[in-house]
């Protein structure tokens, strides 16, 4: 592989005797990731219906290692029933190594796709907020689409320049991620497409952009709260140094100890001017001593008095029906799912559950705000695919539960109508929920034998 001579030159400043053995680690193919989505399936539980051979990642608990040349789990039920995400084997550190606790109030910087959101609201369980934003409106909309495929409900959604929500959060969230944008010099063996992206935007370009990005999260974080910056890059200029840069732009916050585990190399002093030792406690990712791409990651938290003023808290109004539509009500009556009917907020034809305590978000480029329900519509309300994926089987009083053998569960998927006359006995007409081996897929509206299919169109299986 023909890399830019600059990079090579910085690599054997950075690795000196280990260069060669970097350099082989081209030759070697690139690793397939899979991480369990534990909000929905325990590891255990996984392991014993998957599909496939697996290996562990072994610093990821709910991490696996999969042949990406003979399998294909992104085709395979289980995935629609959102019970994994396929994720680069190191990317799955940041989101890991992240310490989150039922009730934090979280924000992923830079989130899109949502291989790390995901993570952090499966965490989450359903507690506290998870906000997710990506400056890409396009991308931010297939990062929903993840969140919700995770059941994720308790989510803000937004596609901002970060430095627009410091206003709005300030001092709000109990622990931030920030996976930056950068020059991915990590991601050459993977992507090979990514050598001429850096050749025309290097360290030089994404290290302002960083800097701007980690002082702006750190004012939107808490006193007592914790940051991950995270980057698939080598650079020290976007690494090490960016650290440097936010503990002298905010003296507050010194950096954490982070899980170990025997592949992961400490980061560098020598590379920074400060030659602070604690930058040993950020951790580098080698392809050449693990097998993952490159990555950086840093845990810092920010002092418990801060110095600095925090915008008072003003929560979001809800226009909270003072009684709930009849057709509402009577679906309703059908989730066992326990809910604070305060939180429910009707807004035209939609009907969102809302997560507790968000703030005014007047002005705020936004794509959702908590988990739709569904929708009234003349006399009758229709449940969302987002909430399908919230509930879990036991959850909902009308249920078609079919093995992942059955030939009706790719027909779902395909969007079409299906026979349950074989289900057991008669089932009343009404709303089910589809699931397969349990776990489920969507809603369907049984009328006689035949289920029609309620299959959200955009998310259905498309033939290869």
């Amino acid at each position: 592989m023909n890399l830019p001579a600059q990079f090579e030159k910085n690599m054997r400043d950075l690795l000196g005797a280990e260069y060669e053995d970097y350099l082989k680690c081209f030759e070697e193919p690139r690793h397939y990731g899979l991480r369990v989505n534990t909000s929905k399936i325990s590891v255990e539980e996984f392991l014993k219906i998957a599909p496939w051979p697996l290996e562990p990642v072994p610093w990821i608990k709910n991490g696996f290692y999969y042949d990406g040349d003979t399998y294909q789990p992104a085709k395979h039920p289980y995935y629609f029933a959102g019970l994994y995400y396929l994720q680069e084997p190191s990317a799955m550190t940041p989101a890991d190594r992240l310490p989150i606790e039922p009730g934090d109030r979280v924000l992923d910087v830079c989130a899109a796709p949502g291989g790390k959101a995901t993570e952090l609201g499966a965490r989450l369980n359903g507690t506290g907020v998870l906000a997710a934003n990506d400056l890409s409106s396009s991308r931010a909309k297939g990062l929903l689409k993840n969140l919700e495929l995770f059941g994720i409900g308790n989510v803000l959604v937004l596609s901002e320049e970060p430095g627009r929500l410091v206003p709005y959060f300030k001092e709000y969230f109990d622990k931030i991620l920030i996976d930056a944008p950068c020059s991915g010099e990590g991601m050459f063996r993977k992507d090979k497409k990514m050598v001429r992206s850096w050749e025309e935007h290097g360290p030089e370009y994404f290290s302002k952009i960083q800097r701007s990005i980690v002082t702006q999260a750190a004012e939107m974080l808490r006193p007592g709260g914790m940051i991950l910056y995270s980057t698939c890059t080598f650079s020290s200029l976007e690494n090490e140094q960016t650290i440097e840069y936010l503990l002298k732009e905010y003296p507050e916050f010194e950096i954490c100890e982070m899980e170990s585990y025997e592949g992961f190399a400490p980061g560098r002093p020598d590379v920074t001017d400060s030659k602070d030792e604690n930058l040993k406690k950020t951790v580098r990712i080698f392809p050449h001593r693990m097998k993952g791409e490159g990555h950086f990651l840093a845990l810092v938290k920010k002092g418990e008095d801060s110095g600095r003023m925090r915008t008072k808290e003003t929560p979001r109004a809800v226009s909270k029906p003072v009684r709930l539509p009849a057709e509402l009500e009577e679906f309703l009556s059908s989730v066992k799912k326990e809910m604070d009917y305060s939180r429910l907020d009707i807004r035209g034809e939609k009907v969102y559950y809302m997560p507790e305590n968000i703030p005014q978000l007047n002005g705020i480029r936004f794509l959702r705000i908590g988990l739709l329900l569904g929708e009234l519509k003349r006399k009758r309300f229709e449940p969302s695919q987002a909430l399908a994926m919230n509930l879990k089987k036991e959850e909902y009083e009308h249920i078609i539960d079919l093995p992942v053998t059955d030939e009706r569960v790719i027909k779902y998927l395909k969007g079409e109508t299906l026979d349950v006359e074989d289900m057991t006995a008669p089932k009343e007409k009404g709303w089910y929920l589809v699931c397969v081996d349990g776990y489920p897929l969507g809603f369907g509206k049984l009328g006689g034998q035949m289920l029609k299919n309620k299959y959200l169109p955009g998310w259905r299986w498309q033939s290869l």
